[in-house]
């Protein structure tokens, strides 16, 4: 056995002594080779950095083409967009004619359907610059919601389907095929509304395992089928309504009677497409079919003019806080479109802003589950349209908190004058005013009020000269009594948009109300128009001008962060009470 054993251990030490003189050999050449990937991991990381920089300096620009993306400029560099994508080699052949200076498109032009907005192209572009696939930007993919896990709100569909538009049409199939996975992973959890648009990428952009996907998921739902219709392709309504439909062998005596009322109420859908309030009266009478019964106002509220959904809810042949089959009041649609006109519109007929969905969503959970953080955040500069998914939820929000046994709200200022011509002149800089600081808002309400349809007011000379004032487009044939009445029309619809914002954006209209009380001694004929006089005295108007815009925001703001500290303890409040509640039930 020793015999045996010492070959056995010569052999050994020989092959040790051989494999470790080997293995110094590879770990000499191993280390070498590794030092050279790391080398060259760095050289490539340290590249992707300065293309990075390279994207978003703003001091130093070299770029040589820009993209307009909703008026907005972003600079590339067209040999790393060529480098990149055969698309933009095949774009930047067409175009070069020599032309000297910035060659300059846009989005819009690029795509020949989908949209890919502002954030969206930045990520996609960072990714051509660097290779680096960063983490979607939390304030664009993401919504406000406080409890929402951001794994399948809107916001978060919305900037994977603007990524995959992107990936598809420039031809980066890599990325195609990661947005394609992250998008399946959406369809189980979302709601069937927001899986509308991942089907019409995945359609577009022929991916058809997503759209497979997407389509049986529409078909298991309870999604109207006019929705079905009306925002989908005629092939992929066509075949999911194979899925959900039954043969002819299974069709019963009671389905022509379905048939036909399906009919009526499509027709009366086709006359609020065609915005005509007189049609679907008409047709109403002439059928047994309700407003309700074909869930007019609710269509009217997705898909109509916010003009129609007044001219229909003028009608009052419907219940203002109806539900649909699925548990949706107009209010719950009408925070899904975000438009604060027929949110307000809704409100004033006595909608419900309290009223829940079937799985227990308010119409301001709706609109906070599709507002992003960026929007609702972004402070608003001097005329700089607000963000309507923010003004939604302020209106929304207002309303739950608001008392209603509360009475009227304010008008306007207790010192308005009693004159009419006088009271006229102070509503129009009023709402001037309004439209200059605030101008969403203020559009929402003059359009609650009509005022469009009345003639403006164009103030008063000097009260020396003792005239009567004078008004666009005057009428010398005009009687008195007449100018009477136009005049009363015009100040009516005035305090109807005063009384607007009251009641809906009280923190504009205090601030408003306070300047305008100030100023009452002042001569404020020229408040609005920065442009006339002196050069001296137009210097002082824009200094005035400018106190006055720091004064109103620094309000606003303070009486906003005043109303979320309270919304917050009111929250708390009522989390500490339901803990309490609970604790007892369970002793």
């Amino acid at each position: 056995m020793a015999a045996s054993t010492e070959p056995s251990s010569s052999l050994s030490i020989t092959s040790s002594h051989l494999s470790n003189g080997s293995v110094g050999t590879n770990q000499s050449s191993l280390f070498h080779s590794s030092s050279a990937t790391n080398l060259e991991v760095v050289a490539l990381s340290k590249l992707s950095s300065n293309l990075e920089q390279l994207l978003f300096e703003l001091d130093s620009d070299y770029s040589d083409a820009e993209i307009f993306i909703d008026g907005v400029s972003v600079g590339v560099h067209r040999c790393i967009l060529a480098a990149r994508s055969k698309f933009f080699v095949e774009l930047f052949k067409k175009e070069n004619n020599g032309a000297t200076g910035k060659s300059k498109y846009h989005m819009k032009d690029l795509l020949p359907y989908g949209k890919v907005g502002h954030e969206a192209f930045l990520h996609f572009l960072n990714y051509i610059y660097t290779g680096r696939l960063k983490p979607f930007p939390m304030e664009v993919s993401t919504c406000v919601d406080t409890v929402c896990a951001h794994d399948s709100c809107k916001p978060a569909i919305d900037f994977a389907v603007e990524l995959m538009y992107a990936s598809s049409v420039f031809q980066l199939p890599e990325l195609v095929s990661s947005f394609q996975r992250r998008l399946c992973n959406f369809v189980e959890k979302s709601l069937v509304e927001n899986v509308l648009p991942i089907l019409l990428v995945a359609f577009h952009c022929k991916l058809t395992q997503l759209l497979d996907q997407c389509v049986e998921r529409v078909a298991r739902s309870d999604l109207d089928r006019f929705c079905i219709e009306k925002e989908l392709p005629l092939e992929v309504s066509e075949k999911i309504k194979q899925l959900q439909g039954r043969s002819p062998q299974d069709e019963d005596s009671t389905s022509d009677v379905s048939e036909k009322w399906q009919k009526s109420i499509g027709t009366i859908h086709k006359a609020l497409d065609s915005d005509d309030v007189e049609l679907v009266k008409l047709l109403l009478t002439e059928s047994n079919v309700t407003l309700d019964q074909a869930n007019a106002l609710h269509y009217a509220v997705a898909y109509c003019d916010s003009k129609v959904v007044a001219g229909i809810l003028s009608l009052d042949m419907a219940d203002v806080n109806f539900r649909n089959y699925r548990g949706y009041t107009v209010l719950h649609f009408a925070a899904m479109r975000k438009e604060p006109s027929i949110i307000i519109s809704l409100l004033k007929k006595g909608a419900f802003a309290s009223d829940l969905t079937f799985d227990g969503r308010s119409a301001v959970n709706i609109c906070r589950r599709l507002t992003r953080p960026k929007d609702y955040h972004t402070k608003m500069e001097k005329g700089q349209e607000s963000n309507k998914g923010r003004i939604c939820i302020d209106i929304l929000e207002r309303e739950i908190r608001r008392n209603p046994l509360a009475g009227d709200t304010p008008t306007c200022s207790h010192s308005m004058p009693e004159d009419l011509q006088m009271r006229l002149l102070y509503l129009e800089k009023r709402v001037g005013l309004a439209l200059s600081f605030f101008p969403t808002e203020a559009k929402v309400a003059m359009d609650i009020a009509n005022v469009e349809e009345t003639l403006e007011f164009t103030g008063l000379p000097p009260p020396s000269k003792g005239s009567t004032g004078n008004l666009t487009q005057v009428d010398l044939n005009e009687t008195p009594h007449m100018q009477t009445k136009r005049l009363r029309a015009r100040m009516e619809a005035l305090m109807k948009t005063v009384e607007t914002g009251w009641r809906y954006f009280p923190h504009c209209s205090e601030v408003l109300d306070k300047y305008m009380d100030e100023c009452m001694d002042e001569d404020m004929s020229d408040v609005l128009h920065l442009e006339r006089g002196s050069l001296q005295e137009r210097r002082l108007k824009r200094m005035r001008y400018k106190e006055l815009k720091e004064d109103v925001q620094k309000a606003y703001n303070k009486d906003k962060e005043a109303e979320v500290a309270r919304s917050c303890l009111s929250a708390s409040s009522s989390a500490s009470s339901l803990r309490d509640d609970a604790l007892k039930n369970t002793t």
